[in-house]
């Protein structure tokens, strides 16, 4: 039991509220509690910033506690103004709907949901919105005054710079808040970037139901040397959940160097122990790449498999160590014979447009036939299994119908 503890308490987790004691106490006594994060359908894949918080919830469901995973179905239609600095656009219910969709069976790649005796419950809070009245809603409003909504910082950045502030994203808070008292739950975890909007559960729930609801907010998947997140949906740079496992192992490769610790830390199962003596091995000498493909194997193999990451290694290795190409190609069929290399890169979707496709030639990016090409009118003829590649990582063999 301590060492569990122990284990849940010094990964990932960034401040516990009110206090360390207070969560560690409630763990080493053996009280099962119920636990809840949340996440808005704001995009169709989960990824590795959302495995963070999934992974800490999976090692409190193997101690017996009660986790209850929140859609925000609902709230995601409002739109989240966290670290925003200009009004978010909203989401419409048929997008979410469809965003939302395949998110038990992605989360089920972590969590169990079909355990017998202590399943994980999801749950969407447009189950208690759509049904609530408008005499209900205003109830939550006279819980929290403007004063205390305007402590945010965001909201304090927005007021600065003279831009808009929507009543809408002021409700946002209040209604994640409220979620708390919904679900009566003892805990709340969630990102540091979502501390606000926590906290303001934590508040609701006192004013409520007079209990104590505990905060547990995680680190943020970041690049220490921007500070920007390394899962982006907005900017399409995410490892999914759903990725196959060369993407997956491939994708891990060309993460920073400077975010492997924190990786091996956030995104696997790897003890804790062994985080710490690579960190020292890396101080040491050790060649990053050498952990890096440690940090890729352990996340492959824990979505994948042990024997998955292995074969996602050997295809990494032949691809970019030896300069082959890689096992399986995909094929684009065509009836025409020659091609100018910009048409054919849009038209076998290697680029989406022929602006990125001169681009990607003027960059040195292009390659036909394993030989490079610098000319944006140069002429394709195309014969059998032809070999095209974009960039490090795409490959298409263009073949005669």
């Amino acid at each position: 039991m301590a060492d569990k503890v122990k284990e849940i308490l010094e990964r990932s987790i960034s401040k516990i509220y009110p206090s360390k004691k207070s969560f560690e106490d409630i763990l080493k006594s053996g009280k099962k509690i119920t636990i809840y994060h949340g996440i808005d359908p704001t995009g169709p894949e989960l990824h590795l910033g959302h495995s963070t918080n999934l992974l800490l919830l999976k090692r409190l469901q193997e101690m017996g506690h009660k986790i209850i995973l929140l859609v925000g179905d609902f709230t995601a239609q409002i739109g989240d103004p966290t670290d925003k600095l200009a009004v978010r656009k909203s989401i419409s219910e048929e997008d979410v709907l469809k965003n939302c969709e395949t998110y038990k069976e992605q989360a089920a790649k972590i969590l169990d949901f079909s355990s017998k005796k202590n399943p994980v419950e999801m749950v969407f809070n447009g189950d208690w919105y759509s049904k609530m009245g408008a005499k209900e809603f205003l109830g939550i409003t006279k819980k929290i005054t403007v004063q205390r909504l305007l402590e945010r910082d965001m909201f304090q950045e927005r007021i600065k710079k003279g831009k808009d502030i929507t009543v809408l994203e002021f409700l946002y808070p209040l209604m994640q808040g409220y979620d708390s008292v919904v679900l009566k739950s003892d805990v709340e975890v969630g990102g540091t970037d979502q501390t606000f909007n926590m906290l303001m559960g934590r508040t609701l729930m006192k004013r409520y139901l007079g209990k104590e609801k505990l905060v547990i907010t995680t680190r943020l998947l970041e690049n220490p040397k921007n500070g920007k997140k390394l899962m982006s949906k907005s900017e399409g740079s995410y490892i999914a959940l759903t990725d196959s496992s060369k993407d997956m192992y491939g994708k891990t490769m060309f993460l920073p160097d400077e975010v492997i610790i924190d990786c091996l830390e956030m995104c696997t199962e790897l003890p804790m122990a062994e985080v710490k003596k690579i960190e020292t091995n890396l101080k040491k000498g050790l060649n990053p790449r050498d952990a890096k493909a440690r940090l890729a194997r352990e996340i492959v193999g824990l979505y994948h498999g042990s024997q998955a990451a292995k074969e996602a290694e050997a295809e990494f290795e032949k691809v970019f160590a030896k300069k082959e190409a890689p096992s399986e190609v995909p094929v684009f069929k065509t009836s025409k014979k020659e091609y100018n290399i910009v048409d054919l890169l849009v038209e076998a979707k290697l680029a989406v447009s022929k602006s990125e496709a001169r681009r990607l030639i003027s960059q040195g990016g292009v390659k036909v036939g394993n030989k490079k090409i610098t000319d944006q009118n140069k002429l394709i003829k195309i014969t059998k299994n032809i070999l095209v590649q974009v960039g490090k990582r795409k490959f298409l063999e263009v073949t005669l119908r």
